[in-house]
């Protein structure tokens, strides 16, 4: 009798998380290595963050079980959240709180699939989106949207992926890998189509809500289209925005119906998040906010460096994003051709790794987000760092032949 259940054979390892580790190992070697792999800001927890979980320690808040999805008090610190940032009124039993968005969306699959269900993806996604719908037994529909279409999807594309078995539309804005956020105009695109499909239920991930650049505004689909409240699982959480993501924070408002079905389900895996990094999330949304926009500058200037430096470099056409911290080349300029050791590059993965061997920069390829050939940059670094990757590439496609 085999030891592995079968369905592992319908997942993979997480790329994201391959490629940091091999950076990690190459730089245990003693390698010169530049990783862009990891998808976390550089910068610290703010300390009036950190300082609110150590007074929870102090104060024996953080030594005992809280309630399953989520203490009160961040319920409450949640709801008016959604209810300042996005318009949205959820009441205490429509929100849960998870270790990580991650945890928030695994729970909402297994809550909700049975076989056969089909899950809207937009491509390029996030690479844990097929797989967690895999487990649960679901049928991930992956939609390719192009660079042409600013990697976004239309109306129209979406209207032809529904099907009488598509149990949810995913919406990632702003995107992880490319950074593409949809303005308000083609989010009601979107919901107009949703309207006429009363069984698609939506589910958004709004992990980069608050990084955006430009100008741009956010919007989530249930504050467009206020009809589909009640079939919409809004999700967000503290990692990126708030510098969190060891904390291990997700939430998410939603329909009472499912929202305790997925309490349901995390009580029999994992219980509650950590009562230490609840109590953080508490102040961190309910706190001063004044340094994302100063974060924002920051992440706005690298994004501006990095795509105007990948430009330059042969082969490679870098698209400006409107938000969260990723760029997303092309390098189909660079297929077909050959580098100095005499590899020649069939693939963008072939050409990450060859980049990494070469020139020491460890970056994720676009096959893994669904959509090639590119590869993803995360410039949450500091610039330093990322100059001289972009100079390591710049030198890298020069020599291609």
């Amino acid at each position: 009798m085999a030891l592995l259940a079968d369905h592992l054979k319908r997942i993979k390892p997480s790329p994201t998380i391959a490629v940091t580790d091999k950076a990690r190992a190459l730089k245990a070697a003693g390698r010169n290595v530049i990783g862009l792999g990891a998808g976390e800001p550089d910068f610290d927890t703010p300390d009036n963050i950190k300082e609110a979980a150590i007074k929870a320690i102090r104060e024996g808040r953080a030594s005992k079980y809280t309630a399953v999805d989520g203490l009160a008090e961040l319920k409450e610190a949640i709801a008016a959240k959604f209810k300042r940032d996005n318009g949205l009124t959820y009441a205490p039993k429509q929100i849960t709180v998870s270790a990580g968005g991650k945890q928030v969306l695994y729970n909402a699959f297994m809550a909700t699939m049975n076989p056969g269900d089909e899950v809207i993806i937009p491509a390029p996604y996030w690479v844990s989106y097929p797989d967690m719908v895999l487990l649960a037994g679901g049928t991930p529909v992956e939609v390719v949207c192009t660079m042409e279409s600013g990697f976004k999807l239309t109306a129209e594309q979406l209207e032809m992926a529904i099907t009488p078995k598509t149990k949810w539309f995913l919406l990632n804005s702003p995107s992880n890998p490319t950074g593409a956020a949809y303005t308000r105009a083609e989010l009601k695109a979107l919901t107009d189509v949703l309207v006429r499909h009363p069984h698609v239920y939506v589910m958004t991930d709004d992990m980069y809500e608050k990084l955006t650049y430009d100008g741009f505004e956010f919007f989530t689909p249930a504050q467009v289209e206020p009809s589909l409240y009640d079939r919409t699982l809004t999700i967000n959480g503290t990692s990126k925005a708030y510098c969190m993501t060891g904390w291990r924070i997700g939430f998410a408002g939603g329909p009472e119906s499912l929202i305790k079905a997925m309490a349901m389900i995390q009580s029999q895996s994992t219980t509650n998040p950590a009562a230490v990094s609840q109590w953080a999330a508490v102040e961190a949304l309910n706190g001063p906010q004044d340094f994302i926009p100063a974060h924002n500058k920051i992440f706005k200037e690298r994004r501006d460096i990095v795509v105007s430096m990948l430009n330059q470099a042969n082969g490679i056409k870098c698209p400006m994003p409107e938000g969260a911290f990723y760029v997303y080349p092309s390098v189909a300029g660079c297929i077909g051709k050959t580098t100095t050791s005499g590899t020649k590059l069939a693939s963008d993965e072939d050409f990450v790794t060859e980049l990494l061997e070469t020139e020491g920069v460890a970056v994720v390829h676009g096959s893994a987000f669904g959509v090639g050939p590119a590869f993803r940059i995360s410039y949450a670094t500091k610039q330093e760092d990322l100059e001289e990757a972009c100079r390591r590439i710049q030198r890298f496609c020069g020599n291609l032949r």
